[in-house]
């Protein structure tokens, strides 16, 4: 992984695709394995540009989209489907007031070594969103790549999509985005130490950071962590702890069934399986004690009986 554009030393002929990847959903795969099929066939390194922040965080943060991913699993989806080199640009003025061609000439022909291409059907870029797939195909034979563009992928006869992903997401339909993204949603993070209020309520948690402004996940949900030994069942709070805590940091909090081992430090993967329900302001510690406890058996109850229709 490159934060920015590998030194000179560091560039090698490459096939790219380009993109934001927020989930890396199926029809982001669908693009991610044509550029692998494409570099082997043309003895190319594989390798996907994005950007840190999101565009759109960066022009307008309290109007963002929320982030399905965070950059480690975007990195490890990227991964999974062959790609060998990533190009993480921070996206900043400079970036942004780029243009378009310069973009191509600067960016993809001299930065990356580009020799092939492939984007989506709405792919902008540059300069108040200057360049589009017209303007890199006329390009291409003098800045010497080649350029293809994917058609939307479809699903039950939806557009896949982040913002599709998203929407599930955000009502709760984790089945759905299990679909969208071809895999049940997670989030991967490291255990921090935390205020070891759950311990002394009788409900200690693992505690990861959300690095993001907003997450596309909200609520209290059942979970499986892998990461430890065998996966394990539990339940999980992701959002802002309007009981406890005024910062507006948001934290993603996991309470294992029957686990009391200190794993500080290890990386986990926390599985989303059923949302039992959003979060709640609780007038006091006892009220919000009394909660966990109902969800900690409704959580348990998902996992004796995995084929049950989610909690109201």
């Amino acid at each position: 992984m490159f934060r920015g554009l590998p030194p000179p030393a560091k560039r090698a002929p490459c096939a790219l695709a380009i993109g934001n990847f927020d989930g890396v959903h199926c029809g982001h795969r669908a693009l991610l394995l044509r550029v692998v099929a494409e570099a082997r066939a043309r003895q190319l390194v594989p390798a996907a540009m994005t950007f840190e922040p999101h565009p759109r965080e960066f022009f307008a943060p309290d109007a963002a989209p929320a982030r399905v991913a965070n950059l480690r699993d975007k990195i490890e989806g990227l991964r999974a489907c062959g790609i060998e080199r990533v190009f993480v640009l921070h996206f900043h003025w400079h970036l942004a007031e780029l243009s378009a061609e310069s973009f191509i000439d600067q960016v993809l022909a001299a930065g990356c070594a580009l020799r092939w291409l492939i984007v989506g059907d709405d792919f902008r870029f540059g300069a108040r969103r200057g360049g589009d797939i017209a303007l890199l195909r006329a390009r291409a034979a003098l800045r010497g790549y080649e350029v293809e563009q994917l058609a939307p992928v479809q699903l039950d006869q939806e557009r896949v999509s982040s913002s599709a992903v998203r929407s599930a997401l955000a009502a709760g339909d984790l089945a759905r985005a299990a679909r969208l993204l071809g895999h049940p949603y997670h989030i991967t993070g490291r255990v921090l130490h935390g205020a070891k209020l759950g311990r002394q309520i009788g409900f200690p948690t693992l505690n990861l950071r959300l690095a993001h402004r907003r997450s596309a996940v909200h609520g209290i949900f059942a979970v499986r962590v892998h990461g430890i030994g065998a996966p394990r069942p539990g339940v999980a709070s992701v959002g802002l702890r309007p009981t406890v805590d005024q910062s507006g940091r948001w934290l993603l909090e996991v309470h294992l069934f029957d686990f009391a081992d200190e794993v500080y430090g290890r990386l986990v993967r926390v599985e989303f399986l059923q949302k039992l329900r959003d979060e709640e302001k609780f007038d006091s510690i006892e009220e919000l004690t009394a909660a966990i406890r109902s969800d900690s058996q409704r959580a348990r109850e998902v996992f004796a009986n995995p084929q049950s229709p989610a909690p109201n």
